[in-house]
């Protein structure tokens, strides 16, 4: 038998018994979308992963007060300042403290997170002044009481006209504070502080008027993502030094680590997700493989005949595989022209999905392995059927 014949034979046969076929092609159109979607899921838990750490470096490490200790250590300027001296593993070192106060500006008021920093939080934290200017080193020694402003709370007082915030003034918990810069953009954060709806201020000045000694934290960047290790013993000898070996009572935290462990977390996630799509393709494949052992049942005398007339076995194994293959083929490209349409739907159940070539390789690909792989055992059967006894098949 001539390809050209025996791809006939493969879709008269499919056209002949389609509504089979079509149930049968579900658990492959099913495993197609889900392995689309998983991926796509996966990707996008990848991507808001990356979105909330894109604001910190590497390279950043935290200090804050253990959880649960019952000790009375406070951190402090002067712990930044033993920090530096004793870690020269670091490039920089700052301090906050963050909490939240009323904002007002005229008619307009929020409860915005303030932040107490100093002029090297700009740097740790990757942020970016697009009006005006950072806190400085003299702000926080005369205690000055300036703010820097996030993008939303910019919007919020003062609408489109941002670069005018600039030089106006604040009122932050019944105190007049003056806007000294507008920053960037920046999106979603981490370590409970978010930029865009923040209001920074000199740190001497939010501890004596707004926040008080509420748990500060320690801030502060290794030279270079191979210094991360050696800057924490470092700072780990520091601490223990200023409070007598107590240096349990603080946590030291790095931003890398934080970073693998949550992209590791969204990757066990898509491997898990690919694992439920694979056994919906195995069960789709075990519909395809019932399929034909009863289409062989039902055609053994049509085996018998095209045996008698000379077709060789690879002919009859090669039809049915290629009907296997199409079936699954079909399956898998009917489940990416669903899935375009079902991914839009994934935003009212807030998860984001970010389509991808790769995933839509990776369905066609597992439906085509699918439909070969469960295939080939029924065609083999059939290949090896006798003439004489096909033909007296009743």
């Amino acid at each position: 038998m001539s390809l050209v014949e025996i791809f006939r034979a493969v879709f008269i046969n499919i056209w002949a018994s389609k509504f089979k076929v079509f149930l049968t092609t579900l658990g492959i159109i099913v495993g197609s979308v889900t392995i689309i979607l998983v991926i796509g899921i996966g990707k996008g838990g990848q991507e808001d992963v990356a979105e909330q750490f894109r604001n910190l470096n590497a390279t950043s490490i935290f200090v804050m007060p253990a959880l649960g200790k019952t000790t009375q250590a406070t951190l402090g300027l002067s712990d930044v300042e033993a920090i530096k001296e004793g870690a020269p593993s670091l490039s920089d070192v700052t301090i906050m403290v963050s909490g939240k106060a009323d904002a007002s500006y005229r008619n307009t008021s929020y409860s915005a997170g303030v932040t107490g920093a100093t002029e090297e939080f700009c740097n740790i934290q990757n942020l970016t002044v697009k009006y005006g200017a950072f806190i400085s080193h003299y702000d926080n020694e005369r205690r000055k009481k300036v703010a820097v402003i996030g993008d939303e709370i910019a919007e919020l007082f003062y609408g489109d006209e941002k670069s005018e915030a600039v030089g106006t003034d604040l009122v932050i918990k019944g105190r007049r504070y003056e806007v000294i810069g507008v920053l960037e953009r920046v999106g979603d954060s981490m370590q409970g502080f978010s930029p865009d709806e923040g209001v920074i201020v000199p740190y001497e000045a939010a501890e004596k008027y707004i926040l008080g000694r509420t748990r500060p934290r320690i801030m502060a960047l290794a030279k270079d993502v191979d210094h991360v290790a050696s800057a924490i013993e470092e700072i780990t000898e520091v601490l223990n030094k200023t409070y007598q070996g107590k240096s349990d009572a603080f946590m030291i935290r790095d931003a890398g680590s934080r970073v693998t462990a949550a992209q590791d977390s969204a990757r066990t996630m898509s491997v898990l997700l690919i694992a439920v799509a694979t056994i919906v393709l195995i069960v789709g494949g075990i519909g395809i493989m019932n399929v034909l052992f009863v289409s062989v049942k039902e055609r053994t005398k049509e085996i018998g005949i095209l045996k008698a007339i000379g077709a060789r076995r690879k002919d009859i194994l090669l039809q049915f595989l290629i009907e296997a293959i199409v079936i699954s083929t079909s399956g898998g490209l009917i489940g990416i022209l669903l899935s375009i349409f079902v991914m839009p739907l994934m935003q009212y159940f807030d998860l984001r999905v970010i389509p991808s070539l790769y995933g839509y390789v990776m369905a066609l690909a597992f439906s085509i392995a699918t439909g070969t792989f469960f295939g080939y055992y029924p065609a083999s059967k059939a290949a090896t059927l006798r003439p004489i006894e096909a033909l007296n098949y009743e």
